[in-house]
């Protein structure tokens, strides 16, 4: 009796933990940005992830005459080591980058929920 108890738990425990893995794999949205790539590095203390900032640049208008440029800053993760080599290509140059956005990412898949899978240089 009891080890038809623990089997069932251990089962339930199972199917929850698989459930939550498909949950967090779930690409909630998808789509491009475009920006000045400011900084992209490999970081974690226990999961090394690589992270990075995008400027996707902007403006804002401001309360006096003229207009104020402002920093809108954009941060993703990169989980493909060959991705992460072609964006530390492109240091401080304008990118395109193709990304998709997760419902919750993994510990050791990144800090953000947005997941960078290509990368191209614009002209």
């Amino acid at each position: 009796m009891v080890k038809k108890i623990l089997l069932g738990i251990v089962a339930v425990l199972l199917l929850v933990l698989v459930g939550y893995y498909f949950y967090t794999q779930y690409t909630y949205s998808e789509g491009i940005r475009a920006g000045q790539l400011v900084k992209f590095s490999k970081k974690g203390f226990v999961f090394k992830t690589y992270e990075g900032e995008l400027n996707l640049g902007g403006i804002n208008a401001n309360q006096g005459n003229g207009a104020m440029v402002v920093n809108n800053m954009w941060d993703f993760s990169v989980v493909d080591e060959a991705v992460a080599n072609d964006i530390m290509k492109y240091d401080g140059q304008k990118i395109t980058v193709h990304y998709q956005e997760k419902v919750k990412a993994l510990p050791w898949q990144g800090e953000t929920r947005y997941f960078v899978d290509r990368v191209e240089p614009i002209k």
